[in-house]
């Protein structure tokens, strides 16, 4: 590096966005994820040790994925190369492999290659990697937003640990945005800064746990806000909801407001009302929650309150919680609008939760013998013991069924299915009452 190349870094750093500064530079700085880099955690192991393993880091912007790379490059001892692959492509890759080879062979030491956006590399180009990955050439970091088990090569997914990074929770936001207010060398400390509770509570809630979005916002409103009288800079409310260009729906600091809400979305779907349910959905939207969440509360709810009084029901809210995943905001307001709507307005029935009743049971009876003709009479000497004798196939007899003990007998009659009489479950009812009534002994 000559002295132009260094002044160029230099100044890179300098005037780099607060998000880029502010990268952690060691494990110990790392905010959040604790699920994969807590102190007893196998990747916090393995880059203390220095003992890495290809890996795909896979999660939503502004999670800690480069961070996380930088990390590892600032602990390792092994060479740390990183190309972009929505700018880089088979030349870059055939250059830093050339050169992981003289460096291995010169001076013993392994080269890590981070590839950012891992997912923009076609096949050919991923392909290209694995004999290097499979040698140890290189040591692979790959970072993605997209579901690794869509978009990388099954042949390098199965080379490499998969390490899922989640949104930081609000907590995390909030020690990101204290950080970035007072650390006077990276930070924005020399500002003199201050930010209300009401404010920070705001963008840590709206960030979505995205790191970048909230210290942008950050950023923007303090180099943006003049000093007040007393010579600081007082960040309030209504200027982050300016630097956001979002109006702020207030969640109180507890959040309450929060499960509130989602309790009033679930309440109206089971409820049948599918007006409310689109309010409180677009209230949710306009607050930025995590869209997977939404999805995953209208799958609980599909079974808990349609079940099968309409069976389609689940399959719509699963259909949709992975067409969210796949398509992002802004259209899974459509996606997730249709599913909340079709829930609301399907007939309801809450006989799945006969489930709780049959946990109970199991819970206060232990271990019931399974009775001895329903047994498995396959393995050797199973019939001596009597397994399977005396088993009646359904198939054999009318209408496919056959009078015979399928519960324990110790719970013989006991009844943990209730179909209601709505939807499709008045027509499983009728059906069992016709079958059973008109069952051979």
């Amino acid at each position: 590096m000559d002295l132009f190349d260094y002044m160029r870094e230099t100044n890179k750093e300098k005037e780099s966005p607060l998000a880029a500064r502010l990268r952690p530079r060691t494990l110990d700085e790392v905010v959040g994820q604790q699920h994969i880099v807590g102190k007893d955690k196998l990747l916090y192991r393995a880059i203390k040790a220095d003992k890495l393993s290809s890996l795909i880091f896979y999660g939503p912007p502004g999670t800690g994925k480069t961070t996380l790379a930088r990390v590892i490059a600032n602990t390792t001892s092994s060479d740390f190369k990183q190309i972009n692959a929505t700018t880089s492509g088979k030349k870059e890759m055939e250059e830093v492999t050339e050169a992981a080879k003289q460096t291995a062979g010169m001076y013993g030491k392994k080269t890590i290659l981070f590839i950012d956006e891992i997912h923009r590399f076609n096949k050919g180009q991923q392909d290209y990697l694995l004999p290097f990955v499979e040698d140890g050439t290189i040591i692979l970091i790959g970072a993605t937003t997209e579901n690794p088990f869509f978009e990388v090569n099954g042949a390098l997914i199965s080379r490499s640990m998969i390490f899922e990074l989640k949104p930081l929770d609000i907590d995390d936001i909030k020690e990101l945005i204290h950080r970035a207010l007072t650390d006077s060398e990276r930070g924005l400390g020399a500002y003199n800064a201050d930010m209300s509770d009401e404010a920070v509570e705001a963008l840590a809630d709206i960030s979505g746990g995205d790191a970048r979005h909230a210290l942008n916002a950050v950023e923007l409103a303090v180099l943006t806000t003049d000093k007040s009288e007393d010579g600081r800079i007082h960040i309030t409310l209504p200027i982050i909801e300016d630097c956001i260009q979002k109006r702020v729906v207030r969640f109180d600091k507890t959040g309450d407001n929060h499960y509130d809400t989602i309790s009033a979305f679930i309440k109206s779907m089971r409820g049948s009302d599918p007006d409310a349910v689109m309010y409180y959905l677009a209230k949710m939207l306009y607050a930025g929650e995590d869209v997977k969440f939404i999805a995953r509360r209208i799958m609980i709810c599909a079974s808990e309150d349609v079940g099968n009084a309409d069976p389609n029901a689940l399959q719509v809210a699963v259909a949709a919680a992975q067409a969210v995943e796949r398509v992002g905001m802004p259209e899974s307001q459509l996606i997730l609008a249709q599913a909340a709507t079709y829930i609301a307005t399907a007939p309801k029935s809450n006989a799945s939760c006969g489930i709780y009743e049959a946990m109970n049971t199991v819970k206060e009876t232990g271990s019931l013998p399974v009775p001895a003709h329903l047994q498995d009479s396959h393995y050797k000497g199973a019939a001596k013991l009597g397994h399977g004798i005396g088993y009646k196939y359904a198939h054999d007899y009318k209408n496919h069924y056959v009078k015979q003990q399928y519960l324990p007998y110790e719970l013989s009659g006991k009844e943990f299915y209730k179909p209601s009489d709505n939807g499709y479950e008045k027509k499983i009812k009728e059906h069992m009452k016709r079958i059973r009534s008109e069952a051979e002994e």
